[in-house]
Parts: C-alpha cells; sequence; structure tokens
C-alpha cells in the first residue's frame, strides 16, 4: 500500500467514527423520546377524556350546590371541595410539624442515639398503604369518636409524614456546613442555629416537598372511606361527618346513573388540574429559590 493510499484511509477514519457516533446518538435520543411518550400517554388520555366528559358538568351549579338526589338532574359539588380543603389543611398541621421536625432531627442530629429508629420508622410509613393508614385512623379516632373530618385529617396528615420528613432531611443536607460553622463561632446554640440560619436557608425546598405532599394526598379516597364517610351537605364541623372530592368521585363513577358518573368526572377534572396546577407551582417556587 502506497503512502498516499494509507494516508487516504487514515484521514477517512474519523469521519466513519464521528457518522457512527451521530447515528448511535440519534437512535438512542429516538428511544429516549419514545419511553417519554409511553409514560406522558396515559396521563394526557386521561387528562383528555375527563376534559371531553367532564368539562360540561363545571358550571356555576358545580361550585355553589350540593349534590342532588341520586339520579336527578343538576347539583354540584360544594360541599366536596369545601370539605377537601378543610382536611388538607387540618392535615397540613400534622404532616408539616411532624414532618418538618423529622427532617431536622435526622439531617442535624445525625448522631444520636434516636437516629436509627426515626428513620426506619420514616421508612416505614412510607411504605405503608393509604388504606392502611385510614384503618389506623379509624382505630384511633373512629371507635371512640365517629365518623369525621377530624379522623379524615389525620389519615390524610399520616400520609404527609413520610413524604415531608424525606424532603426536608434532603433539602437540610444541601446547606453548606459553613453556614452552620460560621453560626456555632459566634456563639450561638445549636438550635438556634438551626431554627434561624439553617432553616430559612432551606425554606424554598421544605415548601416545595410540603406542597407535593399535599398533592400527593389530595386524590387519596381509601382512607376516607373509613374515617370522614361523607356528607351531602356542606359541612365546616370537623367533628361531624365530612365529604371530599375523592369521595364523590368515587361514589359518583360507582353510580348506576348518568348525571352522577358526569359529576364524578367533572370533579376528577378539577381534581387532577388541581394536583398538576400545585405540582407546576412546587416546581417553579422551587427553581426560584
Amino acid at each position: 500500500m502506497s503512502a498516499v493510499t494509507r494516508t487516504a484511509v487514515t484521514a477517512s477514519r474519523p469521519t466513519q467514527l464521528s457518522s457512527a457516533r451521530k447515528i448511535r446518538n440519534l437512535f438512542m435520543g429516538a428511544l429516549i423520546t419514545l419511553a417519554t411518550l409511553i409514560v406522558v400517554a396515559p396521563l394526557i388520555l386521561i387528562f383528555f377524556y375527563l376534559l371531553k366528559e367532564g368539562i360540561g358538568a363545571m358550571n356555576a351549579d358545580f361550585f355553589t350546590k350540593v349534590p342532588a338526589p341520586e339520579g336527578e338532574k343538576g347539583g354540584g359539588m360544594l360541599n366536596a371541595i369545601l370539605g377537601s380543603l378543610e382536611m388538607l389543611a387540618m392535615a397540613s398541621v400534622i404532616g408539616v410539624v411532624v414532618g418538618v421536625a423529622g427532617g431536622i432531627f435526622l439531617s442535624e442530629y445525625p448522631r444520636h442515639p434516636l437516629m436509627p429508629t426515626i428513620r426506619m420508622l420514616s421508612d416505614v410509613l412510607a411504605g405503608i398503604p393509604a388504606i392502611v393508614m385510614g384503618l389506623v385512623a379509624y382505630g384511633l379516632v373512629v371507635l371512640k369518636f365517629g365518623f369525621s373530618g377530624l379522623a379524615g385529617a389525620l389519615a390524610l396528615g399520616f400520609l404527609m409524614i413520610p413524604i415531608v420528613v424525606r424532603t426536608s432531611e434532603e433539602v437540610l443536607k444541601l446547606v453548606p456546613q459553613t453556614v452552620r460553622e460560621a453560626g456555632l463561632a459566634l456563639g450561638l446554640p445549636k438550635w438556634l442555629v438551626t431554627l434561624k440560619i439553617v432553616l430559612p436557608a432551606a425554606a424554598g425546598g421544605i415548601i416545595t416537598g410540603i406542597m407535593l405532599a399535599l398533592a400527593r394526598v389530595a386524590g387519596e379516597a381509601a382512607p376516607l372511606l373509613f374515617t370522614a364517610f361523607g356528607n351531602n351537605q356542606v359541612n365546616t364541623n370537623p367533628l361531624k361527618p365530612m365529604s371530599a372530592l375523592p369521595l364523590e368521585i368515587y361514589r359518583g363513577a360507582t353510580s348506576a346513573y348518568d348525571e352522577n358518573q358526569r359529576l364524578a368526572k367533572a370533579g376528577a377534572l378539577l381534581l387532577i388540574t388541581l394536583i398538576f396546577v400545585t405540582s407546576l407551582l412546587a416546581r417553579r417556587f422551587s427553581r426560584r429559590k
């Protein structure tokens, strides 16, 4: 082989390798795009199905009236909307206080003797099904005091705790150790450094975790079947049975009447929209921080 031929072959190899890399890159990019579409497709199909079937029922009556008698036209989900908001607010008190406290403990006191126990309890809570949480709240509250919105909020609060604990712990770990050392160097006690310096620095991530936890529990119906039970009228007393969007969706979807099914689809559309908006706001707030 002449020197000219060898030079030509050597020069062509980088071009061949570059073309092969481009082909592999395009192929893998197509596979990733296809996998993403497969994952997202069910969510898109569900949303557009509910949009098509339920948007017609989302009128003024839907937001201002209680459900009509079984099978009759009209009515709305005012009782379920207010009940969901009230129970989520009460659940937030439980989930945020206990969850953030647990996250602080796991992040700031890693050598404490109770740390392995707290972490194990958090991991166990994260793996318990929602219906079991409902049964726990049923045994703690319902058997003694009857069905109530407070029992439903307790079950939802239990579901929020492990999510808030894990999020708070991970966000607090992102705060640089030098920030803590600077506070301690000024003579501040550790608890004051955590409260006044570390927590404000991680506030954005903690708030994001709380919003995502709310979005996670907002659609739970199973624990509310054993606790809140439901109510066809507007009730703001947490010690009485209370309705919620997941409960009304479940009952409407299992009804034999088309009108009830139509309201259930509208309720599901509202619930998915609220969860989507909450998740979107959480991510936007997190990026800003």
